[in-house]
């Protein structure tokens, strides 16, 4: 693919565009890339090269500037057919992802999004996987903090069991903040409200999308109720309500088809925190939003004083940079499944569990601008090393044969092994779920 441009940032002028042009400016000379930022109005393109050399040090007056609008198909066009890879980051993608998709398929150009929006995600499965197979077009979803930690952590943990066979895996997540506390900017909240409010097609999607459902399990983990303790990882836990589960699962499906597994693997998300009370506070506040998201006079009040409703957890303005430098996340994953003697045994308890964690900066504009733009740099860079000719796939079922984990590792998401025994702890369910 000879194009102008290995990679153009689309939506550079909202808060996580910012934050990826200012590590597309960190990554781009280790990389040798050429580069352009999109969007529709220039003066405050022109600022967001100001802000962002500013902030890296780097010299970025010679960063191209293409103008597009996303109510403009023919611009969107376009600017896709000037570059290699899309890098979209203009949400909520449940409203305007659709349009980039199509232009980037017409035009022949890979794009890569940061939705954690499953309705979007799997309604651009559904209508376009078929397209972009036939254009050789890679339509990669999710390939920020939702869900490349989830996603990538699930294959690490299998590679892990070498030999051996991987059936379960909980992972629970954690965030870590400074004494100003952490926050999202509304860009994000708006995302997760429109998420929220058309959380009813998604099962009518998944009927038309998968009509058959994933071979079932000889045994399950038990489900983790709200409010219960999980010593593993020693924290409370409650169940995530994110995109991971669904990104997995689509993995999965996609790799018991192309013959990379043989049997499914159980995944399950949970939140965890270090005190009980943060528990309590973060169900109340989850309750809350689900029921203001739910409303179009909810949403239009949430959109109005978000900092108000949400105590401070959704900014207008998005968190500082001092409270993203001082934010961390840690997620932490349990791996049960059985050792290469035991295996195909016939045994129906997991004999051998792994314990690994993935820690990196912030998760929302820290760990998302490292995850997207080192995906977009591993399909530039290890293309031989992906199977599949083109779809609308996810991350691990893309980057499962490539160097995406060590790269991640090298630029501060980083991925480790924590302890591995013998047996479990954990009590199977077994037979039908």
């Amino acid at each position: 693919m000879s194009r102008k441009y290995d990679i153009v940032v689309f939506g550079a002028t909202g808060f996580t565009g910012q934050h990826t042009v200012e590590e597309m400016a960190r990554i781009a000379e280790e990389e040798s890339l050429e580069w352009a930022i999109s969007g529709r109005n220039i003066t405050k393109l022109q600022g967001v090269i100001s802000k962002a050399s500013e902030r890296t040090g780097k010299r970025l007056d010679d960063v191209p500037i293409i103008i597009s609008d996303i109510n403009s198909s023919e611009s969107l066009v376009t600017m896709a057919q000037q570059t290699k890879i899309v890098l979209n980051c203009v949400g909520p993608y449940l409203l305007f992802g659709e349009q980039v998709v199509k232009a980037c398929i017409e035009a022949g150009t890979h794009h890569l999004d940061v939705s954690g929006e499953p309705q979007y995600l799997e309604k651009m499965q559904l209508l376009y996987n078929a397209k972009a197979k036939e254009n050789g077009v890679f339509i990669i979803g999710a390939a920020a903090f939702d869900s490349v930690p989830a996603d990538m952590g699930v294959l690490h943990m299998r590679q892990q069991f070498g030999e051996g066979e991987l059936t379960n895996v909980e992972a629970v997540l954690n965030t870590q903040h400074g004494p100003e506390g952490g926050a999202l900017n509304t860009g994000t909240m708006e995302s997760a409200m429109c998420a929220i409010a058309n959380a009813s097609e998604v099962e009518k999607l998944r009927r038309s999308l998968f009509p058959e459902p994933l071979p079932k399990l000889d045994y399950y983990l038990p489900k983790r109720l709200p409010f219960t303790y999980s010593k593993e990882t020693k924290k409370w836990v409650l169940p995530f309500p994110g995109t991971d589960e669904s990104v997995v699962n689509r993995t999965v499906r996609e790799l018991l088809a192309n013959g990379r597994l043989e049997k499914p693997i159980e995944f399950v998300t949970y939140i965890g925190c270090q005190r009980y009370v943060n528990v309590v506070k973060l169900v109340a506040f989850a309750a809350s939003f689900s029921v203001f998201s739910y409303f179009r006079i909810g949403r239009y009040l949430f959109s109005k004083y978000p900092d108000t409703l949400s105590s401070g957890f959704f900014k207008s303005e998005g968190p500082s940079q001092k409270q993203i430098n001082e934010s961390t996340f840690t997620m932490e994953f349990i791996g049960y499944g059985f050792s290469e003697e035991s295996k195909g045994s016939g045994s129906k308890k997991p004999d051998k569990i792994i314990q690994t964690k993935i820690s990196g900066p912030d998760l929302g504009y820290g760990a998302t601008p490292i995850c997207l733009i080192q995906c977009a740099v591993t399909l530039l860079k290890s293309r031989d090393k992906i199977r599949q000719k083109g779809g609308v796939l996810t991350p691990g079922s893309v980057f499962i044969d490539t160097d995406l984990i060590a790269r991640l590792d090298r630029h501060g998401v980083k991925f480790s092994t924590v302890a591995t025994g013998a047996g479990t702890d954990a009590d199977t369910d077994t037979g039908n779920k």
